[in-house]
């Protein structure tokens, strides 16, 4: 986890001012061309271990529009990468550059390294001279101090008019030469030194590049350090270039600044390069880039204001101070109005991770609220030359041109930067930089039961809510009820806390962008009220049909509860736990016999109020024995009977006859295919004739029931119907409860 101050870049003081410069090693290899001039190549096996790498060429406004691959063979491991395909043409960002390159690519460490670069299919089209492998070992060196934005917070939401650890320029702009007016538009003056160029074969004159740029007369960056406006958004930490190891002197020129002073768009971008590298490593990919753009193309300083790493961490591009309109050169034609920030790694298929969104939503809300512009909204830009993008359209120099305040590097040049999938999440970026908060919505109440639509509590309820704009983004939320402000919290929270007053409330969320532009989400309905819920037919106990045993007589528990607002459930919580529906009114459960068992209920309204009743029974069981018997009965003995006997009957009108005192009985009986039918008489009255007859044999039958109100003394009599053909009734006894 990187650590970092919150609220200002990582300047000059604390863990940066210990980490001194890192000096890259770059290293050069001719790619031999062919024939006619057309398709070039190199292979070298054994190589001194880099992990950038670029294809260069002479002329500094050509580019390829074919093919350029490359493939490097791992330090460690031995294994060689697939090809990848570099886009041949790095921008032309830089008026002074001295060679033309492709974008650089991160392969990490390797020690072998083969390129192929094919002009295209056309017979006419050749590949510009002097193509070269450029590769370099951005060093090893300590950097530390490396924060993400996209996860910090802002202990101050007005940031400084001057922000601490603000990256001075290198060199006091005072004491530095009035840079000449640059022969490419919105440029800063060549590097003093440029890097040399080793000797190589001449190619076949390109004609596949853009056309060289005329001369133009836009305004040159000025020297003179404006002043730092005070932004509308907090200041996102941001690593400094001492952070990362800058070696300032392979750029020692004076920073330039816009002609304007004012920053009206921000320019997005990708690296092009590899997403395997590791956050750990992105300071010496960031330095890598730096020393390509300095040492190999000959350019003043890395192009790029600002770089953003797949973890979020940001880091300070162009020097001239992160707080000051510094003029970079990233944006060919447009460099003197906007800034630039790069995504490290390629887009093309895969959006950056939401850390690196983030981070590019805050650093360009941040930079672009100090000119009081809107991020969300679009701005004319003046070309310094004639251009076409990536979309086909074209424009003359001195062009004014609409594009929206933060877009794409394809936008203003012909090419895929930032990537299909980059691009497409432009819009987002926008929104979670001007604001208002997207997506915010309530997600549930923590405290509060919901029926329907509509909430309820007794009084204290923790409304949780989402948003999908990032945290880091947020100013604060605060807990609306009834339209008035209850609580606020910071814009990492996503819930809050409220005590109710008695009534129906609503209770909504309203979201403070750090623009102070605010969004509230739906109102959710909360009725706070303190009514228990009552049983308005207390809890019962019946016998029911089903298998009976000593251990489990079958019984019904009955109730009914209500509630004057809204019931949830009913939870039966002895002697077994049970929750049960607001309609459902019964259960089926069984109770040891022989024992008296307290079946307790309590009822729940939404709201959390209750209310609690219980009974209790003690099933009993009369053997067969008991009964007065009339006729003639046989005595049958199997463990599958209760108590091991039961009493079995032919003989017509045979009688057996059981007296006790209670409010439900059950007569069990033995069935199978050859049962016949008995009559029951209840208290002296013929009250059914049942068949025992059954498909498959049964044991411990209940087959029949009887329940009163209340408890009270009964006589249950079982009379043999003599049914034709299969008359016998086996009886196992009668369970009652007391």
């Amino acid at each position: 986890m990187f650590q970092s101050a919150t609220g200002s870049p990582v300047g000059s003081t604390g863990a940066n001012a210990k980490s001194g410069p890192v000096k890259a090693d770059t290293r050069t290899a001719v790619l031999r061309p062919s024939v006619d001039g057309r398709q070039a190549s190199l292979k070298q096996d054994q190589v001194k271990p880099f992990s950038m790498l670029g294809i260069t060429w002479t002329d500094p406004v050509a580019v390829i529009s074919g093919t350029v691959e490359v493939r490097t063979r791992n330090a460690a491991t031995g294994q060689w990468t697939r090809w990848l395909t570099l886009d041949g043409d790095s921008g032309q960002g830089e008026g002074g550059a001295v060679r033309g390159g492709s974008e650089p690519a991160w392969v990490g460490p390797s020690d072998g390294v083969e390129a192929r670069v094919n002009s295209g299919g056309e017979t006419s089209a050749g590949l510009p001279d002097g193509l070269r492998l450029d590769m370099i070992d951005p060093g090893n060196g300590s950097v530390s101090a490396m924060g993400p934005a996209a996860f910090s917070i802002e202990e101050s939401e007005t940031p400084s008019s001057d922000p601490p650890g603000s990256a001075e320029p290198e060199q006091s702009p005072t004491a530095a030469p009035d840079p000449s007016p640059s022969d490419e538009p919105d440029t800063e003056p060549p590097v003093s030194e440029p890097a040399p160029e080793p000797t190589a074969p001449t190619n076949t004159p390109s004609s596949t590049g853009s056309p060289s740029p005329s001369v133009t007369t836009s305004p040159a960056p000025t020297s003179t350090a404006p002043t730092t406006p005070p932004s509308t958004a907090p200041l996102p930490p941001i690593t400094s270039r001492a952070g990362w190891g800058a070696d300032e002197s392979i750029s020692p020129e004076a920073p330039g600044y816009l002609p304007g002073g004012k920053v009206k768009a921000v320019v997005v971008h990708h690296t092009a390069e590899s997403n395997s590298y590791s956050c750990a490593d992105a300071p010496k990919v960031v330095r890598g880039i730096y020393a390509y753009h300095v040492k190999q193309l000959g350019w003043k300083d890395i192009g790029y204001n600002f770089l953003v790493d797949k973890c979020g961490t940001v880091y300070e591009g162009r020097k001239g101070g992160v707080d000051r309109p510094v003029m970079g050169a990233h944006a060919y034609g447009f460099n003197a109005e906007t800034t630039g920030i790069s995504v490290l790694g390629t887009y093309t298929d895969a959006a950056p991770s939401q850390a690196a969104m983030t981070s590019v939503a805050r650093v360009a809300a941040w930079k672009l609220g100090q000119y009081g512009v809107n991020p969300a909204g679009t701005t004319t830009l003046t070309a310094g030359d004639s251009g076409r993008n990536y979309f086909g359209k074209t424009w003359t120099k001195g062009a004014q041109l609409s594009f929206p305040v933060i877009h794409g590097h394809r936008d203003g040049y012909n090419t895929q930067c930032p990537g299909n999938a980059f691009y497409s999440q432009l819009a987002t970026i926008r929104s979670w930089a001007a604001g208002p908060v997207a997506g915010l919505t309530i997600k549930s109440l923590t405290g509060a039961g919901v029926s329907g639509s509509t909430y309820y509590t007794k009084a204290a309820v923790t409304v949780n809510w989402s948003a999908t704009t990032p945290a880091s983004l947020i100013k604060q939320y605060e807990l609306l009820v009834d339209g008035k402000s209850m609580s606020t919290v910071p814009g990492t929270a996503t819930s809050a806390k409220a005590t109710l007053a008695l009534g129906t409330h609503k209770v909504a969320v309203r979201a403070v962008h750090q623009s102070g532009s605010s969004a509230t989400s739906a109102a959710a309905t909360v009725t706070a009220e303190t009514t228990a819920p009552s049983f308005i037919t207390k809890p019962t106990l019946a016998l029911r049909n089903g298998t009976v045993n000593t251990t489990g007589v079958p019984l019904t528990l009955a109730w009914k509860a209500t509630d004057a607002v809204a019931l949830k459930e009913v939870r039966l919580t002895a002697p077994v736990a049970k929750t049960y529906g607001p309609a459902t009114y019964s259960a089926a459960h069984t109770a040891k016999a022989g024992a008296a068992t307290t079946w307790s209920m309590t009822a729940y309204d939404q709201a959390g109020n209750t209310a609690t009743a219980s009974v209790t029974g003690a099933p009993a069981i009369f053997q067969e024995t008991a009964a007065a018997k009339s006729g003639t009965w046989a005595v049958r003995s199997s463990t599958s009977y209760l108590g091991g006997k039961s009493y079995s009957s032919s003989s017509r009108n045979a009688s057996l006859t059981w007296t006790f005192t209670g409010k439900s009985a059950a007569w069990v009986v033995s069935r199978a295919t050859t049962s016949g039918q008995a009559h029951i008489y209840v208290d002296g009255v013929k009250t059914a004739t049942v068949d025992l007859k059954s498909s498959t044999t049964k044991y411990r039958d209940a087959i029949w029931t009887k329940t009163w109100n209340s408890s009270a003394k009964h006589t249950i009599k079982i009379v043999v119907a003599g049914t034709s053909g299969r008359p016998t009734v086996t009886t196992d006894g009668l369970v009652y409860l007391k």
